[in-house]
């Protein structure tokens, strides 16, 4: 169970541009535009604790379905 792993990804026009991954535990920007909003979106610990909290809520309770 600890190689699950949650990413939650934003893309615009195809590219992807910032991500949530749990294994890092932060946003990760991958444009100028997604660094600065991975920047202001990290500054925001309920928002960070909500996305932690969706890799047991959402990939640990669908494990045993696969």
């Amino acid at each position: 169970l600890k190689d699950i792993q949650f990413i939650d990804s934003y893309c615009y026009n195809k590219l992807e541009y910032a991500r949530f991954d749990s294994n890092v535990g932060k946003y990760v920007g991958y444009t100028t535009y997604g660094v600065k909003n991975a920047e202001r979106w990290n500054k925001d610990t309920s928002l960070i604790a909500s996305e932690r909290a969706q890799r047991e809520a959402v990939c640990l309770t669908n494990v045993g379905i696969d």
